[in-house]
Order: C-alpha cells, then structure tokens, then sequence
C-alpha cells in the first residue's frame, strides 16, 4: 500500500501506521497506568521526523479521542470526584496555554525539545523504577471518604504539569497522580476518574492554545487533526483490549521493561 500525505505534520507514512503505533503503545502502557501518549511522542520525533509544536497539539488528540471510553466508565460507577476534578482543572488550564506559547517560542527547535522530552522521559522511567523497587503500601479501605487538599497548592501543582504536559503534549494526569498520592496522601482508588477528566479538559484547552495563540513567523502550532485522530482511534482500542489483558500480565515485569525502554530514549535525546 502507498503512503498517505500528513499536510499539516509535513510527513508521509502509511495510512495503517498512526493507528497501529496508537494502539500498540495504549495497549501496553494502560496496563501499568499510564498514557501512550508518553511513547507517541518520541514515536513522531524518531520514526515520523515529526518534531515542531504541532507534534505536541497533534500528540493531545490522541488523549481527546482514547480517553472516553474510560472516562465513561467512571461516571457510570460513580467514580468520578467532581470537586477535586474541577479545581485539577481550573489549576490546569492556564498551564496549558502557557505551555503552549512556551513550546512555540522557546522550544520549538528540534534540538531544544528533545532535551526537554529526555527530562520528561527520565522522570517517568525513574519513577516507575522506584515503584517496582519500593515495598507494596497498605491501600486505604474504598468506602474511606477522602478529605479534599488545600485549594492553594492544589492549583499551584496542577498549574505546573499543565505547564509541562502541555510542552510535552499530554494531559498531565501521569505527573498529577504522584503528586496527588505522595504530597496531598489522597487515595488513588479516589483519584483515578478525577485526574482523567482533568486530562480530558485540560487536553481540550491545550489543543485551543495551540490553535489561536500567536507564534512566531514559519512556525506551525496547530494540530494535524487526521493524524491526531488516527493515533486516537488505535489508542482508543489498544487501551480497552490493554484493561482487559492486564490481570493476566506481570505487572513488575511489565513496569521494569517500560521503565528501561523510557530511559533509554531519554539517553538517546540527551546523547545524539
């Protein structure tokens, strides 16, 4: 099959490969607990040549079209922490649209981003590490009601990721997690449907900063929304068939692998 015009990205791929990346990558990675959106962007840097602020608008469709069906899912079980949901998200949004102008006027050089990606990559690959490492914590009881943070640092950490998520092209949720558990001690069986519907909307306004903020003469921010779209599509169901398989794949040996393959490519950006 012949390869298909990306116009916006400037690329050319097949038509099947934006789907098969989304998917494979949400297949793998909903199963430890987070986005694949974190590997969809070194896929378009190393494998696409796809490197300028529209990657990073391009790479939050993929949230906007994956995240759904999960998200649906809380609600309907009721699972869904409105309250600390909300306040995550009005923290958020002014991050992103920072972020935004941040990644078209001061990191839009390839060279430049990919040192930021490196750091991004390392925290994670670092973090998951330390969690196969660490002993196993006791888990609150479920019916335990958790009592909502301060609204001040809350807002304050959830104004930072938006920051960096935004830069990257993600929705922040895997940074707000930790933060959420390790700093504020809220129980992750609370905030699980909370911090997602947070990635949603804060995706939605990243997407909208990189559409109409200015930028800079020859630089393009917006997104390529029919690769967005492809890669959402596959990620909308690598992520389903992911939570299915999951209670049947080694979590610590799955974590470890992913760990070393994020620290990998955070030597490969700060080495070439």
């Amino acid at each position: 099959m012949g390869s298909v015009h990306f116009a916006a990205a400037g690329i050319d791929t097949y038509f099947w490969l934006p789907p098969l990346a989304g998917g494979v990558l949400a297949f793998f990675c909903s199963m430890v607990g987070i986005s694949g959106a974190f590997l969809l962007l070194p896929f378009q840097l190393s494998v696409l040549g796809f490197a300028g602020p529209a990657a990073s608008a391009t790479n939050l469709l993929y949230n906007l079209v994956s995240i759904p069906g999960a998200l649906w899912r809380y609600w309907r079980e009721n699972r869904l922490w409105w309250r600390l949901a909300l306040i995550i998200t009005a923290g958020g949004i002014p991050g992103t649209w920072l972020g935004a102008w941040l990644r078209s006027h001061h990191l839009a050089a390839r060279e430049d981003f990919e040192r930021f990606v490196a750091l991004v990559l390392l925290y994670l690959g670092a973090r998951m590490l330390s969690d196969i490492l660490r002993p196993p914590a006791a888990s609150p009881s479920p019916c335990e009601v958790p009592v909502l943070p301060a609204r001040g640092p809350l807002l304050a950490a959830s104004f930072v990721v938006g920051v960096i998520g935004t830069i990257y092209g993600i929705g922040g949720g895997s940074f707000m997690v930790p933060i959420l558990v390790s700093y504020f001690r809220l129980p992750l069986h609370a905030i699980a449907g909370a911090t997602l519907m947070a990635t949603f909307l804060t995706s939605i306004a990243a997407v909208l900063g990189y559409l109409v903020l200015p930028t800079p003469a020859g630089i393009v921010a917006g997104p390529d929304w029919a690769l967005g779209l492809l890669f959402g599509i596959g990620g909308l169901i690598g992520g389903h068939l992911g939570a299915r398989c999951q209670r049947h794949v080694p979590q610590r040996l799955l974590k470890g692998l992913l760990a070393l393959v994020l620290l990998a490519l955070a030597a490969r950006y700060v080495l070439t």
